[in-house]
């Protein structure tokens, strides 16, 4: 008669492998998710899956490599080859393709996404509250503002368990973006039209270009219709009957020095104190061309262009284009001169104009060329009055343009299109350093509002804190991301589990003699015991070995990596399938790592 087995060790086995299929289930993750409250940090699971990610995805070029892997065999080869390796390797790839597929359009990844542009929803809102003091570690470790798109969208795709999982849906992610540039609407949760900030990292600084750029855009559509009807408006009302009753109020004219009344076109605000010269009419600033946006890379790009060539291109159009825009302004045909060079030079550069009688050098000067250069009202600098000077050439070939009629400057529609491509073809690991560096940043900033007032705990959360700081600084910071993650997991335990932390350290620090050196970062793993384990660690890399050369704070924190047993280690180590207080399911780190 067979009698029933019970083995408590294959018992546990079998629970912790149900908890890790769980655990990497859509719905599951999609519930964790939603079910996020708005006190609580970014987990240290989500931490460490972009940190094996980051690690994963050096070996790959793109982000496209891994959600379609450049090996597959083409299909001459496939009906060529009939090994068993072959069919094997063609069942294997059409299951990871179905796979893909099934995730990719799985009804509970498309309410993430709707969720993540949602600008009005509550998708992983966090309550933080920091002062500006706190916010410089934002620009010290190059992350990005809290409660951005940019974060919430690393929280998310650090919650798969697969890198293919994380690719899909990075491409998802770039797909909407590119539709909602078409159909000219603004990334939620980015600054609507603001430069590039170079203090945060270079994902974050192309999203705001992006959202800059469909500003402009609606900008210059308004300006264009508005140009159109001045124009139409022209037409109907003479320049003497534009100033009746019933006259658009947005038609202004420039009488020139022959008593002639042009339209002036593109004119903005009129600027103070400032009259023509010949004609004793306003000068109005003429609404000008917007400058190039520029992130990180670009602008080292142009330094190099320029250091390289000694090129001044950049400067000469949009000095070009200041003053087409000038010449409009004021009149509508420049063969009529309502303005010239010197009322140009008292408006964009007041210093290069003196109105005072000339000196004897600048006498000499304006009679060589003819007397233009000077007026009885004052006169232009030396440096204007050269011969071959660069501003004098410009203004005699340039044409009365309005600058929404202009050879743009910056092309949106280009550069957009540039970022997009580039974040098709991203690199899998520089992508997942940025995820990381957004989510610390987050985690950061809600550990010190909670943490700062605490005697006692405040103390080593400012040492993790200064360890983030200092070593993200370096390069290559993420060489160094199992060791962030370690301390992660300490800031993250001292809000989890905060009496047990100081109970901890009140016992190292009596267990200490008095001589001995006090270390706090050496409480690093003390996550590792307190409902944060990670039972399955991450084998650190060869690479992330402290080197010599390090400096004397970075050895500090490295020093503590080097022990192999934690203050906090129990002589009988955890259940594996122990589920630490606080959480439903185990955690991400419990699944081993795979690529599909």
């Amino acid at each position: 008669m067979a009698l029933a087995f019970y083995d408590e060790n294959l018992y546990i086995l079998n629970m912790k492998k149900d908890a890790e299929v769980k655990a990497s289930q859509v719905p599951y993750i999609v519930e964790r998710l939603n079910a996020t409250t708005p006190d609580s940090i970014p987990p240290a699971s989500v931490m460490k899956q972009l940190a094996t990610a980051i690690d994963a995805g050096k070996k790959y070029k793109s982000i496209k490599d891994i959600v379609v892997p450049s090996g597959s065999s083409s299909p001459m080869r496939e009906r060529a080859s009939r090994s068993l390796a072959a069919v094997k390797s063609l069942v294997l790839r059409d299951k990871d393709e179905k796979l893909a597929s099934e995730f990719e359009n799985h009804e509970k990844v498309l309410s993430i996404l709707q969720s993540l542009f949602d600008a009005e929803g509550d998708f992983l809102r966090r309550n933080v509250s920091c002062s500006e003091d706190s916010l410089s570690l934002i620009k010290d470790i190059h992350g990005v503002p809290p409660g951005s798109f940019l974060v919430k969208l690393s929280e998310v795709i650090g919650s798969f368990k697969t890198l293919r999982k994380m690719a899909i849906l990075w491409c998802k992610i770039v797909a909407e973006l590119r539709r909602l540039w078409g159909e000219e609407l603004h990334i939620p949760g980015i600054p609507l039209d603001e430069f590039p900030d170079l203090h945060s990292c270079l994902l974050y600084q192309q999203l705001q270009v992006i959202n800059c750029c469909v500003s402009r855009k609606k900008r210059h559509a308004i300006a264009s219709k508005s140009l159109e009807a001045a124009l139409r408006d022209a037409k109907r009302f003479s320049p003497e009957s534009a100033k009746g009753v019933n006259a658009p109020g947005h038609l202004l004219y420039a009488k020139t020095s022959s008593g002639e009344l042009v339209l002036r076109l593109g004119a903005g605000s009129k600027a103070p104190n400032l009259f023509m010269l010949e004609s004793g009419e306003p000068i109005y600033s003429p609404i000008p061309q917007e400058g190039p946006l520029l992130t990180e890379d670009l602008i080292k790009e142009t330094e190099e262009f320029v250091l390289r060539t000694g090129s001044v291109g950049a400067g000469c159009s949009q000095l070009l284009s200041d003053m087409q825009g000038f010449k409009v302004g004021p009149v509508h045909n420049a063969a009529n001169p309502g303005c010239i060079l010197e009322d140009f030079v008292r408006w964009h550069s007041p210093p290069d104009w003196t109105d005072s009688e000339p000196t004897d050098e600048a006498n000499e000067t304006s009679s060589s060329d003819g007397g233009n250069s000077s007026s009885t009202k004052g006169y232009l600098s030396s440096r204007m009055q050269k011969e071959g000077n660069l501003w004098r050439e410009l203004w005699e070939t340039s044409k009365p343009v309005p600058a929404v009629k202009q050879a743009p400057l910056f092309d949106e529609e280009l550069a957009v299109e540039g970022i997009l491509n580039h974040m098709e073809n991203i690199s899998p690991s520089e992508l997942f350093e940025q995820f990381f560096i957004s989510l610390l940043g987050l985690g950061t900033l809600m550990a010190e509002a909670k943490l700062s007032s605490n005697d006692y705990l405040s103390k080593l959360f400012y040492e993790c804190k200064d360890y983030f700081v200092v070593t993200c600084q370096g390069r290559p910071w993420s060489e160094k991301v199992d060791d962030i993650c370690q301390v992660y997991e300490t800031m993250e335990a001292m809000i989890v589990n905060p009496d047990e932390v100081v109970k901890a350290m009140k016992q190292a620090d009596e267990a200490r003699t008095p001589g001995s050196e006090t270390k706090r970062i050496s409480f690093l793993k003390l996550g590792l015991n307190f409902g944060i384990k990670d039972r399955n660690p991450r084998k650190p890399s060869p690479r992330s070995e402290s080197s010599s050369e390090e400096s004397p704070m970075k050895q500090q924190f490295s020093n503590f990596f080097e022990g192999k047993s934690s203050l906090f280690s129990k002589n009988k180590p955890p259940k594996p399938g122990s589920a630490s207080p606080g959480e439903k399911t185990p955690s991400a780190e419990d699944s081993d790592w795979t690529l599909v």
